[in-house]
């Protein structure tokens, strides 16, 4: 028990030499005129701006005295803010001994930038100590250039919002249809352009260009994505842009009649290749923006028909800008004499699917046509 009572002292004895020592900072704030303030908030702040003790100037008796305790040594700064008396901004390092007797003077903001807070001291200052006057106040300045700052970057952004409102409204009257993601066919043959905003099992809200439409679902064919994308504009001089017309719409194939007799002509209607289309076109797009049309066609006529294709026609913008995709039926193998094999043959009531795969890299259309073709050789 001795020998415990003697290693405790020994242990706090230890302890509280390795501790740090504390310090004091005292001084006096005078005004722009040696005046001394009272009642004003007094700063302790670390080096990095955190603020480590605060306290008030005293009145009467001891007027603008102030006194800080407890301080360990380091780096600080002492601030000061008496509204219209004046700011000061000084910094004070503490190493091994107190900093006594400060005298911390004031600045008016009406004075020029280039004056500095006086730190004055009416005894020397102790060794270690060094005391420099308060570099002018840089936080008005900051402040000022960051609201600029933040002027500017919101009269930018008002700017680019604006910018985006118009290149939207002139995108609408270059091609109405880049707004809308829905084309509507209806019984009637007409087609409805425009975005779908509510539907039930019995009508359609459709949004378009005209207002709000609202059209009965029995009346809709198919409604199809109109897939929009960006296309690159090619370069029109003024004089032919001037002199351009619109080139024509392709023409459906007229049959040609090789007899001049009526009964001949029914005769060869009867038992020539008629192939039609069954159903509707069906159109989907895949992950990779990829557009592909499919549907049946059937030969209902009395002969065989050979080579069968589906001609496509789309329709790139309004001035009339046209380009033709082809896809070949596929339906039963024919030799020909020839030695020539081909698997797009339908012979009379039969039916063969086919598959047009338009890529992404075709650019946007605003509508398409089809032509159904095939050859006759027996």
């Amino acid at each position: 028990m001795k020998r415990l009572i003697f290693v405790v002292p020994l242990l706090l004895l230890f302890v509280s030499s390795v501790q740090a020592k504390d310090y004091k900072i005292t001084g006096r704030v005078l005004g722009a005129e040696g005046e001394k303030v009272s009642q004003t908030t007094v700063l302790l702040l670390n080096a990095d701006g955190t603020e480590v003790q605060r306290t008030e100037t005293k009145g009467g008796f001891g007027k603008g005295k102030f006194k800080f305790k407890n301080v360990l040594s380091g780096e600080y700064v002492l601030e000061v803010d008496a509204g219209e008396l004046g700011k000061a901004s000084v910094p004070v390092s503490i190493i091994a001994d107190n900093v006594e007797d400060l005298e911390i003077r004031l600045i008016k903001e009406a004075e020029t930038s280039g004056s500095t807070a006086e730190t004055r001291k009416d005894t020397a200052a102790p060794e270690g100590v060094s005391t420099a006057g308060g570099a002018p106040d840089k936080d008005y300045i900051i402040n000022e250039l960051s609201f600029e700052i933040k002027k500017i970057v919101a009269e930018i952004k008002n700017l680019n919002s604006e910018l985006d409102e118009l290149k939207a409204l002139s995108k609408m009257w270059v091609n109405p249809l880049a707004i809308y993601s829905k084309e509507i066919i209806l019984k009637n043959g007409s087609t409805v352009f425009g975005k779908i905003v509510y539907q039930d099992e019995k009508t359609l809200k459709v949004e378009t260009l005209v207002g709000y439409l609202i059209i009965d679902r029995r009346n809709v064919v198919r409604i199809i994505d109109n897939v929009v994308t960006e296309e690159q504009q090619e370069y029109v001089p003024e004089q032919v842009r001037d002199s351009y017309t619109p080139p024509p719409m392709p023409k459906l194939a007229e049959p040609k009649y090789t007899s001049a007799s009526p009964m001949d002509r029914e005769a060869a209607k009867k038992y020539s290749a008629n192939c039609v289309l069954v159903g509707n076109i069906k159109e989907r797009k895949d992950t990779q923006g990829n557009i592909i049309f499919t549907g049946e066609v059937k030969n209902i006529g009395g002969r065989r028909a050979d080579f069968v294709k589906v001609d496509f026609v789309f329709r790139k913008n309004w001035s009339g800008e046209t380009k033709t995709l082809t896809t070949f039926v596929r339906g039963t193998y024919h030799t020909f004499d020839s030695g020539i094999t081909t698997d797009a043959t339908l012979l009379p009531g039969a039916v063969g699917s086919f598959e047009l795969y338009v890529p992404h890299s075709f650019g946007s259309f605003i509508g398409y046509s089809y032509i159904i073709d095939w050859e006759e050789y027996e």
